[in-house]
């Protein structure tokens, strides 16, 4: 039995191309060669499909946007934290760069919608799998970094992490990230935050958050900005959780 030739990979059509820009849009960067974002959308099963080159996935810019995701966060916590210790910012980026934050991170990008899977893994809720969500977000900066360079995927990461690297310096954020590892152990998923009301006049307004897993809402809070009520959210559900405050 004699396998099917190789064929090239398909040709970017162009409402393909148009959804691309649409990627960069979000990601705030125009990349010169486009098909570098393509590639880096693609998973294996699509390329078995049709039939072409087994490196004609995101797995080769997976490996480099990896290490370029990890220094430009690890560039962060040095300059942001400068009186932690090297465990401990060992230990806050392994909270930022770990698989369940990677993947929240794509869904706020909406990247599920945007790759190219074979119908089989499609099928199988390939869009919204955290492992493959976390591969492919690492892949599209390392996509970034070969078209564009190191300066700009460091402000593309700096950009998707600004909430996160903000809680950080905040003292306040020390409720968010306690909620965020007691869910990371127990349930392998991060919790998610959504305001519900805003009330007042614009120079006094009064947020309304819950914050969520699976569903389930595990606590809600109050607060004169968007911040403060996220922290209030996360502070009641640590109690509800029994899991104490900082």
């Amino acid at each position: 039995m004699t396998e099917e030739p190789l064929s090239p990979a398909p040709e970017i059509d162009p409402d393909r191309r148009q959804l691309l820009r649409k990627l960069e849009e979000r990601l705030d960067v125009r990349l010169r060669d486009v098909s570098l974002l393509n590639l880096a959308l693609t998973h294996g099963s699509f390329t078995h499909e049709w039939h072409t080159r087994s490196t004609d996935t995101y797995e080769r810019l997976e490996f480099l946007g990896d290490a370029v995701l990890n220094l430009v966060v690890s560039d962060h916590l040095f300059r942001r934290l400068p009186e932690r210790a090297e465990g401990d910012l060992a230990r806050a980026r392994a909270r930022l760069v770990n698989e369940p934050t990677l993947a929240e991170i794509a869904r706020a990008l909406d990247l599920g919608s945007f790759l190219r899977l074979g119908r089989g893994e499609d099928r199988g809720g390939g869009r919204d799998r955290n492992s493959m969500l976390a591969d492919v977000l690492e892949a599209v900066v390392g996509a970034v970094y070969i078209d564009a360079g190191f300066g700009v995927a460091h402000a593309v990461v700096t950009c998707l992490y600004a909430e996160l690297m903000a809680d950080l310096e905040d003292p306040g954020g020390d409720f968010k990230s306690q909620l965020q590892e007691i869910m990371q152990q127990r349930e392998k998923r991060l919790p998610r935050y959504r305001i519900t009301s805003a009330e007042g006049p614009d120079h006094a307004k009064a947020y309304l958050a819950i914050v969520e897993i699976g569903g389930s809402v595990l606590g809600e809070g109050r607060g004169k900005s968007k911040k403060e009520a996220e922290q209030a959210a996360a502070e009641a559900a640590l109690e509800r959780l029994g899991a104490g405050t900082p």
